[in-house]
């Protein structure tokens, strides 16, 4: 008989992977669902933009390969992969940079390393973190759609995201301002840039930003709805027993831990546990980013140290870095660290004793 070795992920699970990632994708419904009431049409016109540009480079680098182009693709890895990009990314960002981070997520963060199962880190965030780095404007803009994403209709989003202007001629400038100016910050990039100008953050609390004049008008308001849907659907997958506890309850514990321990030091100069909860991609990242069964690590122990040192360092870089939103940053951090933490968390094998190889 001939031994097969296959690569990760190593599922103990009667789904193959194409179900796993169609269960990913269901689960992110609800989130991508307040999205669009939040932020408007544009996350729509990522969202295929990025698919279609994910499924063409998968396509040609696998036709380079010489692999089987239809038994991949049906795998769904390439098509999850930019439904992670395209709701991370800002709903107006031009539509260049998305086929960038698109291609760039699979032509070398996925393709280069061998394809599924052999790629180091997460796809979709080493993209983020490129279009962060490469576009930082662009990648920060995320004005909320007034009264519900009614400002512009699924035409007007593809015309700003192509063109530049709507179908009225108003770029994404003039849309923001007639928004509102002040809430083309998110919540996480306007306390930030609060607190180091010596404002509290009860003082800051108090500001437009926190405000809703309507149900559901403000910014704020809207990434925390977002955040508590992508929750919705990360309960889904543990309770569907695609991803486990592990690395969603350690990362969120840790978040929780260490934010209240600076909060509790200096509620004026830290933010508050709940705030860094709701706010940004903790949850989407703990359910959806962090549990890739790839680039994360794959053994108990080792799935909540992995959680735990993600939380940890999420906290850091919000509140000691130079950038808002950590969470993309902590996950590539700790995927680095995988091999490192398997290697001393594998289980002994049965029989051998402690301290022997």
């Amino acid at each position: 008989m001939k031994l097969t070795l296959s690569s990760s992920p190593h599922l103990h699970s009667h789904r193959d992977t194409s179900q796993i990632m169609r269960w990913v994708m269901i689960a992110m419904i609800p989130g991508l669902t307040s999205q669009i009431y939040f932020f408007g049409w544009g996350v729509v016109v990522q969202l295929l933009l990025a698919t279609v540009t994910a499924l063409i480079t998968e396509a040609g680098i696998l036709a380079l390969r010489k692999k089987n182009i239809e038994r991949h693709l049906s795998d769904y890895s390439a098509v999850l992969t930019a439904c992670l990009l395209a709701v991370s990314i800002p709903p107006t960002l031009p539509w260049w940079m998305t086929i960038i981070g698109a291609f760039f997520a699979i032509a070398i963060v996925k393709q280069l390393y061998g394809g599924l199962g052999y790629n180091l880190f997460n796809p979709a965030m080493v993209a983020y973190v490129v279009l962060l780095i490469s576009f930082p404007a662009a990648m920060t803009q995320w004005a909320p759609a007034a009264q519900g994403g009614t400002t512009m209709s699924f035409t007007d989003s593809a015309f700003l995201i192509f063109t530049g202007f709507t179908q009225s001629g108003m770029d994404s400038t003039q849309l923001t301002n007639l928004v509102d100016g002040v809430t083309s910050a998110t919540p996480l990039d306007y306390v930030k840039t609060g607190l180091t100008q010596s404002l509290t953050y009860t003082e800051l609390l108090s500001s437009d930003l926190f405000r809703n004049s309507g149900p559901f008008q403000s910014s704020a308001v809207g990434w925390a709805w977002v955040s508590i849907a992508y929750l919705l659907g990360g309960l889904l997958l543990l309770q569907r027993r695609v991803i486990s506890w592990h690395i969603p309850g350690s990362m969120v514990l840790s978040v929780l831990i260490f934010s209240s321990s600076l909060y509790l030091l200096d509620g004026d100069r830290f933010a508050s546990p709940l705030f860094h909860l709701i706010n940004g991609s903790v949850l989407f990242g703990a359910f959806f980013i962090a549990t890739d069964p790839v680039s994360a690590s794959t053994t108990p122990k080792g799935r909540v140290i992995f959680g735990v040192l993600i939380g940890f360092w999420i906290i850091v870089i919000r509140n000691f870095g130079g950038y808002p939103d950590a969470v993309a940053f902590a996950v590539i951090i700790m995927n680095m660290a995988v091999p490192l933490i398997d290697y001393y968390t594998r289980p002994r094998t049965y029989g051998h004793k402690k301290g022997k190889v």
